[in-house]
């Protein structure tokens, strides 16, 4: 299959997922999927800013 017919989460999980697991790294211990950085997203117009709400 073409790369390009894959989705975000299936590349995660066939290539990046398998090349951390080669490399070394415990998946379980050392990798966080889908972890949140922030409280909803950030909001600059100019010299302003403002965090929106978080979604979901």
């Amino acid at each position: 299959m073409h790369t390009k017919q894959l989705s975000e989460r299936d590349i995660c999980t066939q290539f990046i997922m398998l090349a951390l697991q080669q490399a070394g790294w415990g998946i379980a211990s050392q990798v966080r999927e889908e972890f949140l950085l922030t409280k909803g997203r950030i909001i600059v117009r100019g010299r302003l800013h403002a965090r929106a709400a978080q979604a979901g």
